[in-house]
């Protein structure tokens, strides 16, 4: 028969930039290629082959698999949870005229008929077993759940049966039939599960919504107004201070010099705790951006920013008091960061808080060592190197160094270093979570760049590379 209508193209293949097309792909993991873990590859085979063979033992007939096919394909097609309990005991009526009731569990020891397709003249009078079994005319099918199911219902489930599966008649089923139930109620087990998960899930993202206008009106805004504070006590630090230029001549000396003693000093303090108030907003606003919760990821806002100056400088003024304190000095050997423009377009807010977990790891992990000419060392440097096609021909990178003494990182640990929870055995000593370096890794990858470690006699070097703004 002939047709008028025109052939169907494919999908319209999208336009690329010229930027695009001429990024190189990303390195390859080698962790990703199975043949690199061989352990979980023969596993999983081992696994596989192992259900293969349950599946030809079972032996399930044509119908039979056409049910459990129908049932997955439905399940995700039905959202409402009535809908898919009807789903549940509807398929075995309409395949097999076989008549199922769905009991599930409420609360600790409480359990109710969930859903049947007509009312039993008799409830069961006792709770069902755990395992599949006859009770008089009726066979019983546990709905298992997982471990983490009583998290997700908020009370224990006994053997993680969410609840059972009863078959009407099922006591004069042949066993391969009971058996059949058995595996459909496996089925109805874990998209019970599933449906919880991402139930729990919307509860969550609601929360997150809800906290994150509170963030915003119980913290930002209250954060903000700390700030006509701090311009009334500088206003005050002032008027103190035209009061010592302007005493009279008549004014003891030593009145007027502590007078000027307690304005320094006031003034110092009003600098120290000014600063701390702007790094902490500075975090608090990048931190706890809307969009991070909207969207759930890291959302950059990028700039461009003057790297010694908005960036590195304040995490070093920062961190310098705690450096004293241990006795760690802060070496420019690696040549600092220059006082030079540095094109680099980045999210102010994350890429501070990078160098400060690495300078707050520095305050944590320097060692003293012996240098090479016998005396004691204990100090942390940073610096900056320009690395020539690092993101590919004529992309030039920025590696920025943080290198403190101590003693290397054993080589067998390097590979988790940038790993959440990570944390090396020779830092159990010390207070940490093992996320600093794990935000450093995510927030620098979304930047682009990539970070690493470099050992040496007399320490550790954790480095950061970002890519030079194009033209910059």
């Amino acid at each position: 028969m002939k047709s008028d209508a025109k052939p169907v193209s494919g999908p319209r293949r999208q336009e690329e930039t010229p930027a695009q097309a001429q990024r190189p792909p990303l390195p390859p993991d080698p962790a990703q290629c199975m043949e690199n873990d061989p352990v979980r590859n023969e596993g999983m085979a081992r696994r596989v082959l192992q259900k293969l063979e349950d599946a030809e033992g079972y032996a399930f007939s044509a119908d039979e698999l056409r049910m459990l096919t129908v049932f997955f394909e439905l399940s995700q097609e039905f959202d409402t949870r009535r809908d898919f309990l009807t789903l549940c005991v509807l398929l075995p009526m309409l395949f097999f005229d076989q008549d199922c009731r769905l009991y599930l569990r409420t609360g600790p020891g409480a359990w109710k008929l969930a859903r049947c397709l007509k009312l039993p003249a008799t409830l069961p009078a006792l709770e069902p077993p755990p395992r599949p079994a006859v009770r008089g005319a009726n066979y019983y099918a546990p709905i298992l759940g997982r471990k983490d199911s009583g998290e997700l219902l908020g009370f224990d489930i006994p053997d993680t049966s969410l609840g059972w599966l009863e078959v009407a008649g099922g006591a004069g089923l042949s066993r391969h039939t009971q058996m059949f139930f058995e595996k459909y109620a496996s089925r109805i087990g874990f998209q019970l599960h599933s449906r919880m998960v991402r139930s729990k899930n919307r509860e969550h993202l609601a929360f997150i919504q809800n906290l994150v206008e509170d963030i915003g009106h119980n913290v930002i805004v209250p954060n903000m107004v700390f700030k006509l504070f701090f311009n009334r006590l500088n206003a005050s630090i002032g008027a103190l201070a035209r009061c010592v230029a302007e005493a009279p001549p008549e004014t003891p000396a030593e009145f007027t010099a502590s007078l000027d003693f307690l304005q320094a000093r006031l003034s110092a303090q009003y600098a120290e705790i000014s600063s701390h108030y702007a790094q902490t907003s500075l975090f608090l606003e990048t931190l706890l951006r809307r969009r991070h919760f909207q969207e759930g990821r890291y959302v950059l806002e990028k700039r461009r920013v003057s790297l010694l100056k908005q960036v590195v400088e304040p995490q070093v003024e920062r961190y310098r008091p705690r450096m004293e304190d241990r006795g760690i000095a802060i070496d420019l050997s690696m040549g600092g960061i220059p006082n030079e423009p540095i094109h680099l377009m980045v999210d102010l807010g994350l890429i501070a808080q990078v160098y400060a977990n690495l300078f707050s790891n520095a305050v944590k992990y320097t060692r003293t060592v012996t240098g090479p000419d016998g005396l004691p060392l204990k100090f942390m440097a940073y610096g900056l190197e320009t690395l020539a096609d690092s993101f590919g021909p004529g992309r030039a990178g920025v590696k920025l160094n943080v290198f403190t003494t101590g003693t290397p990182i054993p080589e067998a640990e390097r590979e988790g270093l940038f790993k959440p929870g990570f944390r090396s055995a020779s830092t159990q000593r010390e207070h940490g979570t093992g996320q600093g370096l794990a935000f450093v890794h995510q927030v620098v990858e979304l930047h682009g760049g990539y970070v690493g470690y470099e050992p040496s006699e007399l320490g550790n070097n954790f480095f950061i590379v970002l890519p030079v703004e194009e033209g910059g």
